[in-house]
């Protein structure tokens, strides 16, 4: 077996892998968090031995699953969810909703607090991107939901001749067996998901992307964006804090006079989200996976 930080940095895309790293991480922990404090319904916590000290992105107490053996008896529980939505179920109870909210935050954040304490931090930043990008697209593929990258190549007039610039997205998914949206168009039948871990200095890009594949295409397009959270470690003075780094005026500025986007997903919801009007446009998780997705492919 690879070691836990080779492991934190592998591709992952069956939902056994992220179950497995998970585990790995929360058995980890345990032994080298040694400092800890609660601010506002996180957990702020870091690793001080010898003298070196990491700290860990902070998580938060009412959806983060501490313990492997209850995240491991969730984890089935999410499932059992899975295989119903594959056979096309659709209704689910709130605490079914809250457990796919818990579930998925606890892989997604137990895999950046192990990178985190085990990886350099420019690296560790980047994949934390690249195993919550995976971990979108490999819970797609478990409910069978077709997807692809599709990178739009728009032309351009320049005194030296055409060049074209490339609009890559994240992945598109689509109602049909296979994605019908290629480098010069996109199917309006399918959806455009904007995968990012925070919004942070990052917004702009997921509005500004939707007007301008609109504009080429020369019809509307369906984009859906979906974040980890949007709060990060803040020090005041002695004490430790939260910082966040949601923009909500941004937010709506942008939805209101240059584009709306289908719905706006995070798993660690900002508080501005439970509030008019933001609870119009900004929802949580286990919403998209057992409500919203089903509805915008099949209409």
């Amino acid at each position: 077996m690879s070691s836990l930080s080779e492991d934190l940095q592998k591709t992952k895309n069956e939902i056994q892998q992220f179950r497995d790293i998970t585990a790995r991480v929360l058995n980890y922990i345990p032994d080298v968090l040694n400092e800890e404090t609660e601010f506002n319904g996180y957990q702020i916590c870091s690793s001080n031995i010898a003298g070196t000290r990491k700290s860990i992105r902070p998580f938060r107490n009412d959806l983060f699953i501490r313990n492997s053996d209850s995240f491991n008896d969730n984890f089935k529980n999410f499932e059992l969810i899975l295989n119903r939505l594959r056979n096309e179920e659709r209704v689910f109870n709130l605490e079914e909703y809250r457990l796919v909210d818990s579930v998925i935050y606890t892989i997604q954040q137990a895999m950046g607090i192990g990178l985190d304490l085990m990886v350099q931090s420019n690296s560790a930043r980047k994949h934390v991107g690249n195993r919550f990008e995976e971990l979108i697209r490999t819970l797609l593929s478990c409910l069978e939901i077709s997807m692809k990258k599709v990178v739009l190549s728009i032309p351009y007039e320049t005194d030296e001749g055409d060049k074209h610039y490339h609009c890559e997205t994240d992945v598109i998914i689509s109602p049909f067996e296979n994605v019908r949206s290629d480098a010069s168009s996109i199917n309006p039948n399918e959806i455009v998901i904007s995968l990012k871990t925070t919004t942070k200095d990052r917004m702009p890009k997921i509005f500004i992307d939707k007007v301008l594949m609109e504009r080429f295409v020369g019809y509307p397009v369906r984009v859906v964006g979906i974040s980890q959270n949007d709060i990060q470690r803040k020090e005041d003075g002695d004490q430790i804090k939260i910082s966040y780094t949601f923009v909500s005026n941004l937010f709506m500025v942008y939805t209101r006079f240059l584009a709306q986007l289908e719905g706006y997903y995070y798993m660690d919801l900002p508080a501005k989200a439970l509030q008019r009007p933001f609870n119009q446009y900004i929802f949580p998780f286990s919403k998209f996976i057992l409500q919203d997705v089903w509805r915008m492919l099949h209409p």
